[in-house]
C-alpha cells in the first residue's frame, strides 16, 4: 500500500478514537422534557417552552420560585430521561422523577360566552384520591391561562386544577371585560362545573386569584359553595383608590412637597368623578384643576393608573373620545370590596407585595387588620422588598427595576393553604396583622 494511504488510513483511525474517547458535546446531552418534576414534600420544577429561550432549551420555574433557561451556564436544572437534576447546594444534588397528570379539556357555558378550561389532575401511587380543588382566577392580563406553569406547581403538590382562558382570551369567546361582575359569574360558573367534574374526589375547593383576581374570586366565593379563597398581591380598595395610592406613592418617591401632594388628591377627585359617571360629568373640575397646574411641574411627572394621563389629555379630547380611551371595559370604578369580603365567612388568604407599585399596600393591610379584629379568619403574609407579581427585584439608581425570581415562598404558601396544613415558614415573609 502506498504511504500515502497508509498515512491516511491513521489519521482516521486516529479521529474515530479522539471522537469515541472525547466528551459529549452540549447538543448532545438529553434533551429536556416539558412537563412537573417532583412531588408533594418535595422541590417542584416545571419545564415549558418560552419565547425568550430557543428550542430545544426550555424555561423553569421552581417551587422556590427562581427561574430562568435551561440553557443558561448557571442554570439549576439538567435534564436526563424522565428526570431532572435541580442543584440544591455548592455540589448537592436531587433527582426528581417526571409527573404525570391527566388532562381534561372542558367547555363551560356563561352569559354570552363559551368558556374553555382544562382540569389538571395529578395522577400516581403516592397521590391521595381525594385532594382539594382550586380554579385560577386570572388578573387583568390578555395571555391565555391554560397549561400555565403556576398551575402545575400546584398540581406537583397534590391539588388538582381548573384553569380556564376568561371570556375574550386564548381559546374562550366572548368579548375581554374587566367587569368585576361578570366575571365572577363566570369563576362561579366554572367553579360549579370543575366540582361536578371531581364529585367524590375533592376534600375541600376554593378560588386562588392574582392581582386583579383579588376583586373577582372573593366575589365570585359569594355566589359559590367553597371552602376558601386566597389572594395574591390584590387590594382591598376600589380602582380609583389604586390610581390614587399609585399617585401619591410617585410623589413619594420624587419627594414632591405638601401643596403638590394636596393638588394629586385634587386630580384623584375630579378624575374620579368623570369615570365613576362613565365620563358623562364631572369635566369642569378636572379643567379647572388643569388651568391651575398647567405652569406646574408635577402634572408632567405622576402617572397613575389614569389620572396622570386623564390630565395630560385636553378637555375637548376627554369629551370627544374619553371613554373609548379610558373608560372602554367596564371597570366598575367604585367598586366596594370591603363589602364583598365583608359578607364571607371562609378562610382567606392574603398574600402581599410589600414594595408593590400596581398596587399600594397600606389600606389593604388596614382593611385586613378590621376583617381580623372582627373575628374574620383571614391569614395576611407580607414578603418584604417584592413587587408586584411578588417578584424580588434589584432597584436601579434612576427608580427602575429588573425582576429577578418569585420571591422564595410564595408558591409552598398559596399550595399549603389550599391543602389546609399552613404552618411557616414561608421564606422572609412576615405577618403584619396579630
Amino acid at each position: 500500500m502506498p504511504v500515502f494511504f497508509k498515512s491516511l488510513r491513521l489519521c482516521v483511525m486516529l479521529a474515530m478514537l479522539v471522537l469515541s474517547t472525547a466528551p459529549a458535546a452540549r447538543g448532545a446531552e438529553p434533551v429536556c422534557e416539558a412537563g412537573a418534576y417532583g412531588a408533594p414534600d418535595q422541590d417542584v420544577v416545571v419545564l415549558e417552552a418560552k419565547d425568550w429561550t430557543p428550542s430545544p432549551e426550555l424555561g423553569y420555574l421552581l417551587l422556590d420560585g427562581r427561574y430562568g433557561s435551561t440553557l443558561s451556564p448557571d442554570s439549576p436544572v439538567s435534564c436526563g430521561p424522565g428526570y431532572v437534576s435541580l442543584k440544591t447546594g455548592a455540589v448537592e444534588q436531587v433527582r426528581l422523577e417526571k409527573r404525570d397528570f391527566k388532562r381534561t379539556r372542558e367547555e363551560v357555558p356563561v352569559a354570552g360566552a363559551m368558556l374553555v378550561g382544562e382540569l389538571l389532575e395529578p395522577t400516581g401511587q403516592d397521590v391521595a384520591p381525594v385532594r382539594p380543588l382550586v380554579v385560577m382566577v386570572h388578573g387583568s392580563e390578555t395571555e391565555p391561562a391554560i397549561g400555565n406553569n403556576r398551575a402545575y406547581l400546584l398540581a406537583a403538590q397534590g391539588i388538582t386544577v381548573f384553569t380556564y382562558d376568561k371570556r375574550g382570551t386564548g381559546q374562550s369567546g366572548g368579548f375581554y371585560t374587566q367587569n368585576f361582575e361578570l366575571l365572577a359569574d363566570d369563576a362561579a360558573a366554572v367553579m360549579a362545573h370543575a366540582q361536578a367534574m371531581v364529585r367524590g374526589h375533592f376534600s375541600r375547593s376554593g378560588y386562588w386569584g392574582q392581582s386583579q383576581g383579588g376583586w373577582v374570586a372573593p366575589l365570585a366565593a359569594t355566589r359559590s359553595k367553597v371552602d376558601f379563597v386566597a389572594v395574591g398581591f390584590g387590594l382591598v380598595t376600589s380602582p380609583i383608590d389604586e390610581d390614587r395610592e399609585q399617585m401619591l406613592m410617585e410623589a413619594q418617591t420624587l419627594h414632591l412637597d405638601a401643596h403638590d401632594m394636596a393638588e394629586i388628591r385634587e386630580l384623584s377627585a375630579a378624575t374620579a368623578a368623570v369615570v365613576a359617571s362613565h365620563f358623562t360629568s364631572g369635566f369642569d373640575a378636572l379643567e379647572r384643576l388643569r388651568q391651575k397646574t398647567a405652569d406646574e411641574k408635577w402634572p408632567r411627572l405622576i402617572n397613575g393608573e389614569y389620572s396622570g394621563d386623564m390630565l395630560r389629555t385636553s378637555d375637548r379630547d376627554l369629551h370627544r373620545v374619553g371613554r373609548a380611551v379610558f373608560d372602554n371595559l367596564e371597570i366598575i370604578w367604585d367598586y366596594n370590596s370591603t363589602a364583598t369580603l365583608s359578607a364571607l365567612n371562609i378562610p382567606l388568604l392574603w398574600v402581599i407585595a410589600e414594595k408593590d407599585r400596581e398596587a399600594p399596600i397600606a389600606a389593604t393591610v388596614s382593611a385586613l387588620e378590621r376583617f381580623r379584629g372582627d373575628g374574620k379568619a383571614v391569614d395576611v403574609y407580607v414578603f418584604p422588598n417584592t413587587d408586584h407579581g411578588m417578584y424580588e427585584f434589584v432597584e436601579a439608581p434612576d427608580g427602575s427595576r429588573r425582576n429577578t425570581r418569585v420571591t422564595d415562598g410564595y408558591f409552598r404558601l398559596v399550595g399549603d393553604f389550599i391543602t389546609g396544613k399552613t404552618d411557616g415558614p414561608y421564606g422572609r415573609a412576615y405577618l403584619p396583622v396579630k
